[in-house]
């Protein structure tokens, strides 16, 4: 809630700065200049782990465009959704700035609720809506691409992030475990931005990994609302069962459950609500299991062992899906360089 008033601020300022260039011709009496130019009507579709800041984040900037928007949350998040368009609505009811020539200043910020097949699928295709702006897994996100580029229209995608964190030799190793854990096991691994891969030295993997395993051990798992809940559950059913299939495709793929797993999901079966306990996979050293390039939208940490963070070893643990939206680096000795990144394909 507090990056929603802090984007409706940043917007204000913002709106102040929608210039654009201005330039010399060679023609006498001419002018050239940037002069932007609202796009219209929008459509946002938002998921369910921040059903309320995404939103804020492009309506903030939509309105100050001088565009009008239709807001599809996420079904899971529908009360969320409905609460903060009519906060939006009583605002432009309440102001006498913006009075258009026709309709209600309300209806700049419009909602509506329904399911992908029967309202998602209308959203994308129609082309009174310039522009999509989606957040969500991969798979809708080539959806999205896919019916609004084939009638010319433009996409804003926030997709899933595979994202990894890598500890050097030289890390602090007091500071770098606990960074882990809040990346790996915050909001119960459901957000886009979650740890999902360690990238690890083994001059230093098994202190890391025995730092871990008494952390994890200890970790509140609870309701969300309980101020001493460190991890809550997942969001539905299906979570767990894409987890449980995680886990059981790391295991084929010669992979070790170090703490959690499969037992740690059955024993919290017994609890009301979606609860799992997070899990640490050790990977082979020099293996690449293909279950470790899918993001799995649950708290699944998969450690890898590397020597000599080489481009060629990087290579092989990168692929569409298991590109990274942020990525960490753990290190003291800034001097001795950075890991190499591989180009984009």
């Amino acid at each position: 809630m507090q990056e929603c008033v802090d984007i409706a601020d940043f917007a204000v300022g913002l709106s102040r700065q929608l210039h654009g260039l201005t330039m010399h011709s060679e023609r006498p009496r001419h002018r050239m200049y940037e002069q932007w130019h609202p796009l219209g009507t929008i459509g946002i579709i938002t998921a369910f782990n921040f059903p309320a800041a995404v939103w804020a984040w492009n309506s903030m900037l939509a309105a100050i465009c001088g565009d009008t928007m239709i807001w599809k949350p996420s079904l899971m998040a529908p009360l969320t959704a409905i609460a903060m368009n009519e906060i939006a609505r009583e605002v432009m009811g309440s102001q006498d700035v913006f009075t258009p020539a026709n309709g209600d200043p309300r209806d700049v910020f419009g909602l509506v609720i329904g399911s992908d097949d029967e309202i998602g699928e209308r959203l994308i295709a129609d082309r009174r809506l310039p522009l999509i702006s989606a957040t969500g897994s991969c798979r809708m996100g080539r959806r999205v691409g896919e019916v609004v580029g084939g009638r010319l229209g433009k996409t804003l995608l926030e997709l899933g992030g595979n994202n990894a964190m890598i500890i050097m030799s030289d890390a602090d190793l007091d500071l770098a475990p606990r960074a882990v854990l809040f990346g790996a096991v915050g909001t119960a691994g459901q957000r886009c931005t979650s740890t999902r891969r360690l990238i690890c030295h083994a001059d230093c993997v098994d202190q890391v990994v025995q730092t871990l395993l008494p952390a994890y051990d200890s970790i509140p798992i609870g309701h969300q609302l309980e101020e001493s809940t460190l991890m809550g559950p997942l969001v539905r059913q299906s979570s767990i069962d894409a987890m449980h299939t995680a886990i059981n495709q790391a295991l084929e793929q010669g992979c070790e459950v170090l703490c959690g797993g499969v037992e740690g999901i059955e024993r919290m079966a017994g609890r009301e609500g979606f609860y799992v306990e997070p899990t640490i996979i050790r990977v082979p050293v020099g293996a690449h299991p293909p279950i470790t390039r899918d993001e799995t939208f649950a708290p699944i940490l998969y450690v890898f062992t590397v020597s000599t963070p080489s481009r060629r070893r990087w290579r092989c643990r990168t692929s569409a899906e298991s590109r990274a939206l942020e990525c960490d680096l753990h290190r003291l000795d800034a001097d001795r360089g950075t890991i190499p990144v591989p180009p984009r394909k």
